[in-house]
């Protein structure tokens, strides 16, 4: 499956949040062994009232769950926005082998734009990293999602 093709199904997830009122980011993750995506999410931190229910950790535990080992080595993350510290702490420590990821977070980017967690040599494991996969399309989800809330007056 292209990094593209993985990217449209992450931004299926990611509008799948809109719908739900949530931030929409979505994220698929790839088995290269099987063919298959194992693991799918989106943003659910409103509907669950938790807030580490982000797109790649609810997608992580699905994948993990669907091999039964949290070790995900053989594995590609797509995600339609750059992760939080929080998620790119989550993709090194599950060992994911591939990284691919729409927009660039300015605010809270853990992977390019304010740290570069997840191929900092310090740490045990490096993930291989493709950011800018159909960016214009991720960024505009986010843009549209976050005027409506303000037309709203709700953010």
């Amino acid at each position: 499956m292209t990094d593209c093709m993985l990217m449209q199904q992450a931004i299926a997830e990611a509008s799948a949040a809109g719908a739900m009122e949530e931030v929409p980011v979505g994220c698929v993750v790839f088995h290269q062994p099987s063919g298959r995506i194992i693991g799918r999410g989106h943003n659910r931190r409103n509907t669950d009232a938790d807030p580490t229910a982000h797109a790649e950790i609810l997608a992580l535990r699905e994948a993990a769950a669907a091999i039964g080992d949290w070790r995900l080595t053989d594995c590609t993350l797509a995600v339609t926005l750059e992760p939080c510290p929080m998620c790119a702490g989550a993709i090194v420590n599950a060992r994911v082998g591939r990284l691919i990821y729409g927009c660039d977070d300015p605010k809270a980017g853990a992977v390019r734009t304010l740290f570069q967690l997840c191929d900092d040599a310090r740490l045990n494991h490096r993930v291989e990293i493709a950011g800018g996969i159909l960016a214009e399309s991720c960024a505009e989800l986010l843009r549209d999602f976050f005027k409506a809330q303000r037309a709203l007056g709700k953010k």
